[in-house]
């Protein structure tokens, strides 16, 4: 019995062994995890080139949390294949919380029901954050188009079918499924042309060569107020302050059409729940600083911050709407 005794206690001192070696190897991760970021820079990955709506959201937030968080927080452009390389680059980063991608419509909503064959599931091999803004989409054409308001220019794209082009930030941008949700309502039909990005399409349109965009106001404000483009319609439901005196599309005759630009965080699928928390609060908070919300308020944007739940529902509400306007509108990469 006494040796049954000894037995079974040297087994319970096995066990406690074993359970205070196991807390001691859990502790240090559970600190590295709570010391996040570790003094290490953090990348921002960003699916378009410089000079976009997305690059202004991105740049904007990245620059509190370098402040709030003592590290650098670094944009990248990563501009190519409607999203996908950025996409892919972020999907095989080591899932740490050092790398994050600035996540939209194009990239989430739309690509997954217009390509193919992409090399990632976005809903399975990336984790939400947190939306960061929604940004109303304006349309716009070139001064010299003969046309004096919205319905002057589908009147007369009509009687030219073919003859106008419009630009747009690449594939699956917002400006891109923006214009050809347009089309699909209106019946008219403009040719699209893809550029790497918002600066290089408007490049292009400012000089005539292409006739008609759809981007935000961070992109297209000061070229209205300038008299460079006329700004013909919102995408909202309402008008927006910046632009009183434009009429919203649904307003002049198209109910029910809505289409505004969206941008949020993702992560690495495996990045762990508390680094994901940690970012989605920063970024709470650094959407609230004086900086970020004169910036929105300039350009009409509304800030988020939200739960990554919250951002996950909303993605599956977008995928919903946007995969039937794929199939209606026959939306293909060019």
């Amino acid at each position: 019995m006494n040796e049954r005794k000894s037995a079974s206690l040297t087994r319970r001192q096995a066990l406690a062994v074993a359970a205070g070696a196991a807390a001691a190897v859990a502790l240090p991760a559970a600190r590295a995890q709570s010391s996040w970021p570790n003094g290490k820079p953090i990348r921002f990955l960003v699916p378009f080139a410089p000079g976009g709506t997305s690059e202004i959201v991105a740049r904007s937030v990245a620059a509190e949390l370098t402040k709030q968080l003592g590290v650098s927080v670094f944009v990248e452009n990563k501009p190519g294949g409607a999203g996908v390389t950025a996409m892919q680059e972020a999907q095989k980063a080591a899932p740490d919380g050092h790398t994050m991608i600035l996540t939209h419509v194009g990239t989430l909503a739309v690509n997954p029901y217009m390509l193919a064959n992409q090399p990632y599931d976005v809903n399975k091999d990336f984790m939400p954050v947190t939306l960061l803004a929604k940004v109303p989409n304006v349309f716009v054409i070139h001064p010299d188009v003969p046309a004096k308001d919205f319905k002057e220019f589908v009147a007369y794209a009509k009687k030219n079918p073919g003859k106008l082009n419009y630009g747009s930030a690449g594939n699956a941008s917002a400006g891109h499924l923006a214009m050809e949700y347009l089309k699909l309502v209106t019946g008219m039909f403009i040719t699209h042309i893809p550029y790497r990005g918002t600066g290089p399409q408007l490049t292009d349109l400012l000089a005539g060569r292409t006739q008609a965009s759809s981007a935000g106001m961070p992109a297209l404000g000061a070229q209205i107020r300038a008299g460079k483009l006329r700004a013909i319609a919102v995408g909202t439901t309402q008008r927006i302050t910046a632009l009183p005196d434009v009429p919203t599309v649904a307003e002049l005759g198209f109910k029910d059409f809505e289409t505004a630009q969206w941008y949020g965080v993702h992560v690495p699928a495996g990045t762990p729940p508390d680094i994901v928390k940690r970012l989605q609060e920063e970024s709470y908070k650094a959407l609230r600083s004086s900086s970020v919300t004169e910036r929105f308020a300039t350009d009409n944007a509304v800030g988020g911050g939200g739960p990554s739940s919250d951002y996950a529902a909303f993605i599956a509400r977008e995928q919903k709407i946007w995969s039937d306007i794929v199939k209606r509108a026959q939306i293909k990469p060019d």
